[in-house]
């Protein structure tokens, strides 16, 4: 697969995330560092440390990224970052970063919205090749089911989004991680609320 090679950057929450993709598609590396256990401590997100482990994670995160992937600045055609939604002080630390980054090395920056970002991870692929289309079947309906934002979206054509609907309160992540606190299950909830239905006696069945 041929086309610009973009190293992409992450930030939006508690996680680092760093990435090179080639054609929009392909994945040649891809590196995150999670927050998850330190989180655990305190039962959910705190939005200060959040911020601070981006500082701490983001140089040694695309250190492994390049490493990953064996290219160099020199075989880069841009930088992307994600400018929102999320954490102002975690999404600081990635754009700041990648400024810099894009002025130092004389690349184009490119802003990505984080929730477009989930749509178009349908299409993206490893190293090998996959028997996916080459470009979305417009028009299509999407399910956006992230920690923070639920919603369904009409897509017609790249850049062009209708919102159908979305939770007026908590989403669908937010949900699970009260019901798991209230419940004294660890954090992120979602996984443990769902290991604990395995074994749970069906007393009551809903429709």
């Amino acid at each position: 697969m041929s086309g610009p090679r973009v190293l992409a950057i992450e930030s939006s929450c508690d996680e680092t995330g760093v990435a090179v993709v080639v054609g929009g598609r392909r994945i040649e590396a891809n590196q995150v560092a999670s927050q998850v256990a330190l989180h655990a401590v305190t039962g959910g997100i705190v939005p200060e440390v959040a911020a601070r482990q981006q500082l701490r994670w983001i140089v040694p995160t695309l250190e492994a990224a390049f490493q990953q992937s064996g290219v160099g600045w020199e075989d880069l055609d841009a930088v992307a970052v994600t400018h929102g939604p999320g954490l102002i002080g975690s999404l600081l630390v990635g754009v700041n970063v990648a400024k810099a980054l894009a002025v130092t090395h004389d690349l184009p920056l490119v802003g990505v919205n984080h929730i477009e970002g989930h749509i178009y991870a349908n299409w993206l692929t490893g190293a090998a090749e996959t028997p996916l289309p080459a470009e979305p079947p417009f028009p299509l309906v999407c399910l956006v089911v992230s920690g923070g934002h639920t919603q369904l979206v009409l897509m017609q054509d790249h850049g062009r989004y209708t919102l159908l609907g979305q939770t007026v309160d908590d989403a669908a992540g937010e949900a699970f991680d009260k019901v798991g606190r209230l419940l004294g299950l660890p954090y992120p909830g979602g996984p443990a609320i769902s290991a604990a239905a395995v074994g749970a006696t069906p007393a009551t069945r809903f429709p």
